[in-house]
């Protein structure tokens, strides 16, 4: 059973178990795992703003803000409970996942699922009220059996067909796990579509490309979302009293052969087995960044209902689809 999606909710019907939600934890700092990413850093500018920041990151910070607290750690090191000790913490937002396919998978895996299931004993163990979890729609999976849009509750098929998927769908189980294991932790899982932006993710990367394939005969819907409206989305998750799964998306879907247009670049359609080879052998040489089994994105449909994201959190897009993909070109 996955969590409900409400900003209130009772554990097999034990009301007595609810946490005592503090009603203002604004002068207390969030903790940013994976602070030193780009989407890390313009959270912590978001919110540094109104409230205490605190980071954990093994990168250096370039370019941080003085009042923001940024320990260079290993999530997995002990040192990172040390953090922990010494803070009284609103919350904890997680976005320390490696996204990197090149990666060893076993490094990939500890630094992932290792490194959450750490993160999810502090957190129990030192009573933080809030964790807010960045997975992502790409559990989900694109496949030619979906629906036009998968709620919360569908299954996470992402990793059948991909490997390092896998990875990501145990985090997002570890997550929901924690839900109903600490009930006096509001835990929020975020399923964002496809972040575009100065991110350095398969989408954004794709629609870099000078010349961008499409697949011969295939032209899903797809769905992308601004990469500042992702950290409007984890603000709004730090309210007190949000809980549970929330699909986040952007400005309304389109076909991938007008977002592709969109960019102004040029494109050429491939034919689908010419191009898993061509991909494969690219990827094998290092000459792309676009892994094969991201073909399937460009092939079949995965697309998300946001309803209860805009209705319970109060998400709503501030960035068009002209805003949403002009942001590939941003410079952070």
């Amino acid at each position: 059973m996955r969590p409900p999606c409400r900003a209130s909710v009772s554990v097999d019907g034990d009301s007595s178990r609810e946490p005592s939600v503090e009603s203002d934890r604004s002068h207390l700092p969030v903790l940013i795992t994976g602070i030193c990413g780009r989407l890390g850093r313009r959270l912590a500018r978001h919110l540094h703003r109104e409230r205490p920041v605190i980071g954990i990151d093994r990168r250096s910070f370039e370019g941080k803000p003085k009042d923001i607290v940024h320990h260079q750690l290993d999530l997995r090191r002990k040192k990172t409970q040390d953090v922990f000790r010494h803070e009284r913490l609103a919350a904890v937002v997680h976005l320390g996942v490696m996204h990197d396919p090149r990666v060893d998978q076993a490094e990939h895996h500890s630094w992932n699922v290792v490194g959450l299931q750490r993160l999810l004993e502090y957190v129990a163990h030192y009573d933080v009220p809030k964790l807010v979890v960045l997975s992502s729609a790409n559990v989900y999976g694109p496949r030619p059996d979906n629906p036009q849009f998968l709620t919360e509750d569908a299954p996470l098929l992402g990793g059948a067909s991909f490997s390092e998927i896998r990875d990501l769908i145990e985090v997002d189980m570890l997550a929901q796990s924690f839900f109903w294991k600490r009930p006096r932790t509001e835990t929020v899982i975020l399923r964002p579509v496809h972040i575009l932006g100065a991110v350095r993710n398969a989408p954004s990367n794709y629609l870099r490309l000078p010349v961008i394939p499409t697949l011969l005969g295939f032209d899903p819907m797809v769905q992308v979302i601004h990469q500042d409206d992702v950290v409007s989305a984890i603000a709004r998750a730090l309210a007190p009293g949000a809980r549970g799964i929330y699909n986040v998306a952007g400005p309304p879907p389109l076909p991938l052969s007008r977002l592709v247009g969109m960019t102004g670049r040029s494109r050429v359609a491939i034919p689908h087995a010419i191009a898993q080879g061509v991909v494969r052998k690219l990827w094998q040489y290092r000459a792309t960044s676009f892994p094969a089994p991201e073909i399937d994105h460009i092939r079949y449909v995965c697309m998300v209902d946001d309803t209860r994201a805009r209705t319970d959190l109060g998400h709503a897009p501030a960035h068009d689809l002209a805003q949403t993909v002009s942001a590939i070109d941003d410079v952070f």
